[in-house]
């Protein structure tokens, strides 16, 4: 039978199906689109149009077992899913993808920063910084939007940071603007945007340990960022395989145990 986990998020609506606890499948949507194309709202709540998401044929509203999370997860009620919080998807989904049973997370999402502590398979601390975007993936999309660059050419630059300094998203993006003014090159200029976001974040992990991070979201795809959190943090840094899909495999995870 088959354990549907959904992640709502704010850029894109993460899908994972489990056959017990055999992953089978990824799929993501971006989230404008996701809604217009298979959401409807009928009595208040949300139906999903599985069959035209064309998902697999194994999925059946009324059978499948679905737990829902994300950024969307509490602004709609989900039909026929239940919702849990977002740090209990990640940290199930970082556990079963590394196998560790002792880490820090660290997620990164479009819109909001989150840090967990994970003690022998207990959840002992979390913080979330949902209030401002400049912590987020969103920040670096903006960035490279007004750079005229790829996320993928921001990630490949560490040296030689320019510094910003700006703390708010919408002023660093002046900021940036002002820098490309005064002539900088745009490597130095992306390396001084990831800098950046490593000062944002590293406030939020000074509490918690830093043996291991578990690096999860978008982000984790940055590879400059990892460079620079590694080095800032004197941390090892675990990529898992599917780290944008990690909270839909954790909410997953736990409609397994559901069904069990």
């Amino acid at each position: 039978m088959t354990c549907l986990g959904i992640d709502l998020g704010s850029r894109q609506a993460k899908f994972a199906a489990f056959d017990g606890d055999r992953l089978l499948w990824l799929k993501d949507f971006a989230t404008i689109p996701f809604y217009r194309k298979f959401g409807s709202i009928i009595d208040g709540r949300l139906r999903i149009d599985f069959a035209a998401m064309e998902l697999d044929e194994t999925i059946e509203p009324g059978d499948a077992t679905i737990v829902v999370t994300g950024y969307g997860r509490n602004t709609l009620a989900l039909e026929n899913a239940r919702v849990i919080p977002e740090i209990q998807a990640h940290i199930a989904g970082a556990r079963w993808q590394t196998g560790l049973d002792s880490f820090t997370l660290l997620d990164l999402g479009g819109q909001d920063s989150k840090v967990a502590r994970l003690e022998e398979g207990i959840l002992t601390d979390f913080v979330m910084n949902d209030k401002c975007a400049a912590s987020s993936g969103r920040y670096l999309e903006n960035m490279a939007a007004v750079l005229e660059i790829s996320l993928e050419e921001m990630s490949r630059h560490t040296q030689d940071p320019v510094a910003l300094d700006a703390t708010c998203g919408i002023f660093g993006e002046s900021e940036l603007i002002g820098k490309i003014i005064e002539g900088h090159a745009v490597e130095n200029l992306c390396a001084g945007v990831n800098q950046t976001l490593i000062k944002r974040v590293m406030p939020m992990l000074h509490r918690f340990p830093r043996d291991t991070i578990v690096l999860t979201g978008g982000v984790a795809k940055n590879y400059a960022f990892r460079e620079m959190l590694q080095q800032e943090a004197g941390a090892d840094i675990v990529i898992p395989e599917h780290p944008q899909h990690n909270g839909a495999i954790g909410c997953a995870l736990k409609a397994v145990a559901e069904r069990s």
